[in-house]
């Protein structure tokens, strides 16, 4: 007989477990399981009515009201007799069960903080565990029918990067492709607003941005970042974040003068009125890719293209590496 309030998974952060007498032998079983994980002896589980209470991982007992039972002497003699039954005889079928039931222990282990092997330190972040999901990315590549990767777009202030994101997402939206962009300046206005733009921030700015591309590709997203990124050590970086392949670094040069006639912000009339320190282009440098997978160069006496006539460019690329197909 017994009177199970609910079953006691090892996440909850509060369990109730009423046990009276004998129970099944599942419900015994995972008694018997919930009990050992708390550190409390399982003889305590058999021929009592109690409640047993996890909170914030510590267990403690609460004892309940007697059952009334009738007034038959038989009918006490069979309820302490099936107690002792439970006592000698389930017992040795619960612990075969249990030894049986590997992910039980591999949780038990988990959650009692018992696998060192798995736990890392990383930064200044200490004893952190990672924790796998049975959906990885080529399920969820299946899923978008296409496969993620990062389209990093980088280039001078001015010299179109934005409105070239903006176009190569629409059209693989057209394509019923899943995008997102992740441009520098909207960044800046939740996630990174609180870095300026010396060196050292500017570098913190790429390395969050890298991270976030890296999940969004992970995602199966194709994931289009639009931001300065002078520096060729910040852009390597990014690009060891995601497997070999997954990164198309995209060069949109266009020679300063181009870009500072264009100024549609008014940063490079600032910067040379020296009301802006450390702009890239004017007192600060701007480190051009060695090694990139795109270069869409935009000389004035070749004629320009239409940010469509590029974004086109960039798909064939895609296209051509399988990346619009799962």
């Amino acid at each position: 007989m017994s009177v199970v309030r609910s079953s006691p998974p090892p996440c909850s952060s509060a369990v109730l477990c009423d046990v009276e007498c004998e129970p099944s032998a599942s419900q015994a079983a995972e008694n018997l399981r919930f009990s050992k994980l708390c550190g409390i002896s399982a003889a305590r589980l058999h021929g009592s009515r109690k409640r047993l209470v996890l909170c914030g991982g510590r267990a403690r007992w609460n004892s309940l009201k007697p059952i009334k039972a009738k007034d038959d002497d038989d009918v006490g003699s069979d309820y302490s007799r099936k107690c002792s039954v439970m006592s000698n005889e389930n017992v040795k079928q619960i612990k075969e069960m249990e030894d049986s039931d590997s992910s039980w222990n591999e949780n038990r282990a988990s959650f009692s903080g018992k696998n060192p092997c798995q736990v890392s330190n990383v930064g200044n972040s200490t004893n952190i565990l990672w924790h796998d999901c049975p959906i990885q990315k080529r399920d969820r590549q299946q899923l978008l029918q296409q496969r993620g990767c990062v389209v990093w777009l980088t280039g001078l202030s001015g010299s179109g990067k934005s409105t070239l994101a903006c176009a190569l997402s629409r059209s693989l939206h057209a394509r019923g492709k899943l995008t997102y962009i992740l441009d520098g300046d909207n960044v800046r206005h939740g996630l990174n607003r609180d870095l300026s733009f010396r060196a050292e921030d500017r570098s913190e700015n790429i390395r969050r941005i890298g991270e976030v591309a890296k999940l969004f590709a992970d995602a199966g997203l194709i994931c289009i970042t639009s931001l300065i990124s002078p520096y060729q050590k910040d852009r390597d970086a990014c690009r060891a974040l995601v497997p070999e392949g997954d990164f198309i670094e995209v060069f949109i040069d266009v020679p300063l003068h181009v870009c500072e006639a264009r100024d549609p912000k008014g940063l490079y009339k600032l910067a040379r009125a020296g009301k802006i320190k450390g702009f890239t282009g004017i007192d600060d440098p701007y480190e051009p890719p060695s090694s990139c997978e795109i270069v869409l160069q935009q000389q004035q006496g070749n004629g320009f293209k239409s940010p469509c006539e590029m974004a086109e460019i960039v798909i064939s690329y895609l296209e051509e590496k399988g990346y619009l197909r799962a």
